[in-house]
C-alpha cells in the first residue's frame, strides 16, 4: 500500500515537472508582457513627464536626456512585452525590463510607502520577483529560445 501511494505521489510530481517546464514560465512571461505592454502604451500615447522626476533617476540614467529616457522607456515597453510572449531574447529582454523596473520604483514608487492604491512600491517589487526567474532560468520550453537552443545545441 505505501509502495503504491509513493509510486503515485512520484509519478504525480514527475508529471507536474514536466508541465512546469512547458508552462510554468509561459505564466510569468504573459502576465508580465501585459503589465508592460500597458504601460508603454500609456506611454506612447502620453506626454512626457519625465521631466517632473529625472532627478529622482538613480545614477547614470539621471543624466539621461529626457526625451532619451522616454523613448527608451516606452520602446523597451513595447517590444519587450512581444519577445517575452514569443519567447525570444527573453533573458535579455527581461533583463531590460527589470532595470526599467528598479527605476520606476526608485523615482516614481519608493516614497509611497508599499501599498498599491498610494502608488506604492508593491507592483515594482512584484514585477521584480517575476523578471528573476526569467532572467536567471529562461523562458522555459514553450518558447523560441528553447526551440532555438534545441536546433543550435547548448
Amino acid at each position: 500500500m505505501i509502495t503504491s501511494v509513493k509510486t503515485c505521489a512520484t509519478r504525480g510530481l514527475t508529471i507536474l515537472d514536466n508541465l512546469g517546464g512547458w508552462l510554468g514560465m509561459l505564466g510569468l512571461r504573459l502576465l508580465l508582457a501585459y503589465e508592460f505592454w500597458q504601460s508603454g502604451v500609456e506611454k506612447f500615447r502620453g506626454d512626457n513627464w519625465f521631466g517632473d522626476i529625472q532627478s529622482q533617476f538613480p545614477f547614470p540614467f539621471s543624466m539621461v536626456p529626457v526625451d532619451a529616457s522616454w523613448f527608451l522607456s516606452t520602446w523597451t515597453e513595447l517590444i519587450g512585452p512581444v519577445m517575452l510572449v514569443l519567447g525570444l531574447g527573453t533573458r535579455f529582454w527581461a533583463f531590460s525590463l527589470l532595470i526599467l523596473d528598479v527605476v520606476a520604483w526608485q523615482a516614481v514608487h519608493a516614497g509611497n510607502g508599499y501599498n498599491v492604491c498610494d502608488n506604492g512600491f508593491k507592483l515594482p517589487l512584484m514585477y521584480l520577483t517575476m523578471l528573476i526567474p526569467l532572467v536567471l532560468s529562461g523562458p522555459g520550453k514553450l518558447s523560441i529560445d528553447h526551440s532555438l537552443r534545441q536546433l543550435y545545441g547548448r
